[in-house]
């Protein structure tokens, strides 16, 4: 191993990666004279909130983490979960010769070196190792040519990290004012949000057209065989000359398109007539079309292309393609997952090369290597397609990986060595056939076909599609061996009946494509943006179908009426043009943030930063835009009118449907393009769920039974003067309906009874209070911190103190007593060989053979679930290990104690201090620890303890 040219060759050098995985594995490739440790992420970032702002920074710095009016200077402080870390990397880098920082050679990866370049302040030669794989070639490789850090790249993350700051800071608390608290906006997020957002309203808009015609089954008359087929459907094409109508040839609004205006609109009636029509027509073939067909391979996978195939192949989110693409990466079996490149290197395309030849032969491969240019514009983190590490291509089954590691490499794997693999070829045919009906009317029927004479790179793989009703590329549908002029029997002429189908709702994969042909974001970032949309609760899934709730409606609305530049498409992408400019060092980032921030009416109309709000407000920059907020209605951007006088309202505790004074709760779950007003009308006919019981002969309080957003309930009504704040608030007697009752029959008696609960059943030997209680896991009993589950409902109201003690005096049963019967049933796990069934748990569905659990995942479905996917569910979990307890830190702690025994006392004191409450500064403290929280998720409007937004898009 070379050192390089400012280290000894017998110095020692610190290798600073991002994570632990990635440590390990570049260590084994490393001589004695490294020492190799993770900074775990990111170490240094801009403040989450104003506590963590130096208490030399005052007003805005202090809110927002930069100071705007100093050339947008960012305020940077170390994580807290980040400090011991730091301290050990500076006590490593005392005792090195030379610092190698490794981060991803990335924007965001470099930024990273920086930070622990400004943080760790060395005094040895500092160099960046640059590298696409983790193998020992690679990692020799870069150690023997480090280069310095990319300044520009850095500026150009700062500048991004800097903007993102500015928009989640400034819109999001526009959105906890107007719309609800804890909500988020970002660069890409709002934008991503809008898409699907939009995408409902299309829907919602829809109107489906009615449209038939003939399908027709015709035969030869001569033997067939699988190379010429006897017989073959085909569809009505036209009649009369006239084209007949498809489903292309309708609009959203159900009607023929202008340009479709010629075309034949067959009804129910007049197709069945032709039907009866044909019934003894002769046919013949008018025409028969060949043409030559060629299917080039796809490139190797990308970034985004990897995230749509994995959704489509796999059912993976975005998420789950990136985090098990990262463990592929840092363990050394794929190159950078986070690329805009298609091109594979001289080593990659040789090796491809050698399996192709050896796995299918000669005659698969193409005289030349293929080459692939990227179609990404402004293309950058580029290093080269994902494809296997190494100048040899392991196969899948000698990597020895499982679950979901071995089926996603399998797919990188097969892409890129059918990516050097020859073209499909084959031919393409178009039969028409002909008749004239009874009635006189010429009709005319088409059929096409597809033979592969040669299957080519499709042996290896054939590309997902995103319609479950597109036909793939490796499909043949062969027709007879018919020539113009031959007679043909009409089997069967049957009508058909069509209906033009709404605009389909995104998918992961369709939305991660959609948002790259619009230039919107990077790449690197779209996992991150599905999954915060999904989280906040803008977006859920319905099977792959992503659904916007009406929440996301209210947060578009108001985006767009009052910050259209913010969410216009066309804006977004130019603002990522000049964010590449910067890092291209072609525009200046201080010039451009404050333009985007303060406004500037001298700039180029042209650029993205002076585009007008979609709405045709102002030029003025962010800082104008959130400053007048006067304009926003808060109920009208909330309001969304469903018809016949019914409203829909987004309230703080969820949507609503509202008609004068009717109010009915609307599912969280339900699309919004199912709200019909019929459906409307039915959740407000149902009864309110208020049910006057009667009164408390005690208090003289009203009892009501309701139902609530988690569950029925009864309640009594308090006084319209009892104090409801303050340290004198009485709070209603609440309590939640038994399973054996329902608003339908719980009498006042029943609520009574309810309301005593939690009972107070009597006292220990020691004096400690035993109460019976109804929880979220059914009844039990509460003495002190040991709870003890009860059989019955009924005996929280007749458990008496003996049985009570009985109870206790029973050893701890862990977890309930009676399990419920299993969801589903697996068979025999091949490891284990015990029996695999699925069961409901706390945390939600798991398998488990008795010895091993494992949570299904979020695109797990308990029906759908194959026996296969829960054996891999079970070997992954094996494959971890047990998980590792914090806990076991304490007892290093004491052992150090009893070695330093001059500070034995001392420490003894110390914690002591720390476990006394009557230590009055540590109790001051901690008090007001708490009422800062509470001011800042009640006040965002007071600087120092304003709440921060939830996430900034990144």
């Amino acid at each position: 191993m070379s050192p390089t040219s400012e280290t000894a060759r017998d110095g020692r050098r610190l290798v600073i990666v991002e994570s632990p995985a990635k440590a390990k594995t570049i260590k084994g490739y490393l001589g004695p004279g490294y020492v190799v440790e993770a900074s775990v992420g990111h170490i240094r970032d801009l403040p989450s909130g104003a506590a963590e702002v130096p208490a030399k920074y005052t007003g805005e710095v202090r809110r927002l983490g930069v100071d705007v009016e100093h050339d947008f200077e960012p305020v940077y402080v170390v994580n807290a979960d980040k400090k011991s870390q730091v301290a050990k990397l500076k006590s490593l880098l005392a005792d090195a010769d030379e610092l190698l920082l490794a981060t991803d050679e990335d924007r965001e990866g470099e930024a990273i070196a920086w930070h622990l370049q400004e943080v760790l302040k060395p005094k040895v030669p500092v160099r960046r190792m640059v590298f696409h794989e983790i193998t020992k070639d690679a990692i020799q490789e870069a150690v023997r040519n480090p280069r310095d850090l990319n300044q520009r790249l850095v500026d150009a993350q700062e500048t991004r990290r800097i903007l993102d700051r500015l928009y989640g800071y400034e819109v999001s608390p526009v959105l906890w004012k107007k719309v609800a608290r804890g909500l988020s906006a970002g660069r890409v997020q709002s934008v991503a949000t809008r898409l699907v957002v939009e995408r409902e309203r299309e829907r919602m808009a829809f109107r489906s057209a009615s449209y038939w015609d003939l399908v027709g089954t015709f035969t030869t008359g001569r033997a067939g065989d699988a190379a010429d087929p006897e017989s073959f459907g085909a569809r009505l094409a036209a009649v009369d000359g006239r084209r007949v109508a498809t489903g292309r040839d309708f609009g959203s609004d159900g009607r023929l398109k202008a340009a479709s205006a010629q075309v034949l609109h067959l009804d129910e009636e007049t197709a069945r007539g032709l039907a009866a029509a044909l019934a003894d027509t002769a046919f013949a073939v008018r025409s028969v079309e060949s043409k030559p067909y060629r299917r080039s391979p796809y490139a190797p996978f990308r970034t985004t292309t990897l995230q749509q195939e994995a959704s489509r192949k796999l059912g993976f989110g975005a998420k789950r393609t990136m985090q098990v693409a990262q463990k592929l990466y840092e363990n050394g079996f794929i190159t950078y997952m986070r690329t805009d490149s298609t091109t594979l290197s001289e080593t990659a395309v040789t090796a491809a090369r050698v399996q192709v030849k050896q796995l299918y032969g000669e005659s698969y491969l193409p005289d030349a290597p293929r080459t692939y240019a990227s179609k990404v514009k402004n293309a950058q983190e580029a290093h080269e397609a994902i494809r296997p590490s190494g100048d040899r291509f392991r196969t899948p089954a000698e990597t020895r990986l499982s679950g979901d590691e071995f089926r996603l490499y399998e797919l990188i794997w097969m892409r890129t060595v059918a990516s050097q693999m020859k073209d499909a070829v084959g031919q393409s045919v178009t039969v028409k056939v002909g008749g004239r009906a009874a009635d006189g009317r010429d009709v005319e029927f088409s059929a096409s076909g597809k033979i592969i004479t040669f299957h080519g790179f499709l042996k290896a793989y054939v590309e997902g599609a995103d319609d479950p009703n597109a036909e793939l590329d490796d499909r043949e549908r062969r027709l007879p061996q018919v020539t113009e002029g031959d007679a043909l029997r009409a089997e069967q002429v049957t009508p058909e009946g069509h209906a033009t189908k709404p605009p389909a709702r995104y998918t992961e994969a369709s939305l991660v494509k959609e948002l790259e042909e619009r230039e919107i974001g990077r790449p690197s970032t779209y996992a991150s943006i599905l999954g915060t949309i999904l989280d906040r609760g803008y977006v859920f899934k319905k099977g792959t179908a992503l659904v916007p709730s009406f929440l996301s409606f209210a947060v578009v609305g108001l985006l767009e009426k009052h910050f259209g530049r913010l969410v216009d498409y066309d804006f977004t992408a130019r603002m990522e043009d000049d964010l590449d400019r910067i890092a291209r060092g072609e525009a200046k980032s201080v010039p451009w943030l404050r333009r985007f921030y303060f406004g500037d009416g001298e700039v180029d109309a042209a650029s993205a930063a002076h585009a007008g709000n979609g709405d045709g407000d102002h030029l003025g920059g962010l800082k104008e835009l959130v400053t007048d907020l006067g304009a926003i209605d808060a109920r009208e951007v909330s309001s969304f009118p469903v018809g016949d006088g019914i409203v829909l309202r987004v309230g703080r505790y969820g949507p609503y449907v509202e008609r004068g004074e009717q109010r009915a709760d609307v599912p969280d779950d339900l699309p919004p393009d199912e709200l019909t007003v019929e459906f409307a009308a039915e959740l407000l006919a149902k009864p309110s769920g208020d049910y006057e019981l009667g009164t408390d002969p005690v208090s003289g309080h009203p009892i009501v039974a309701k139902d609530g957003r988690y569950g029925p309930y009864v309640t009594e009504i308090l006084p319209e003067d009892t104090p409801r704040t303050g340290k004198n608030a009485v709070k209603p007697r609440t309590a939640s309906l038994l399973k054996s009752m329902t608003l339908d029959t719980v009498t006042l008696d029943d609520a009574l009874r309810l309301l005593t609960l939690p009972r107070v059943v009597g006292t220990d030997a020691e004096g400690v209070e035993i109460t019976a209680q109804n929880g979220r896991f059914g009844p039990y009993l509460k003495k002190g911190t040991d709870s003890r589950s009860l059989e019955t409902e009924e005996q929280m109201f007749t458990i008496t103190l003996d049985e009570a003690l009985a109870i206790y005096a029973q050893p701890k049963q862990r977890g309930r007593r009676a399990a419920a019967p299993p969801l589903k049933e697996l068979g025999a796990d091949p490891v284990s060989g015990q029996p695999v069934v699925v069961k409901d748990g706390r945390f939600g569905p798991y398998v488990t053979d008795g010895e091993t659990n494992a949570t299904l995942r979020k695109d797990d479905d308990v029906e759908a679930l194959t026996p296969e996917r829960g054996f891999e569910l079970l070997a992954e979990k094996r494959a971890k290990g047990p998980v590792k307890k914090t806990a076991k830190k304490a007892p290093a702690k004491k052992t150090a104690a009893k070695k330093a025994a001059p500070a034995k006392k001392t420490a003894a004191k110390k914690t002591a201090a720390k476990a006394t409450a009557a230590t009055e500064k540590t109790a001051a403290k901690k008090t007001a620890a708490r009422k800062t929280t509470a001011r800042k998720t009640a006040t965002p409007a007071d600087s120092d303890a304003a709440e921060q937004p939830v996430s900034e898009q990144v």
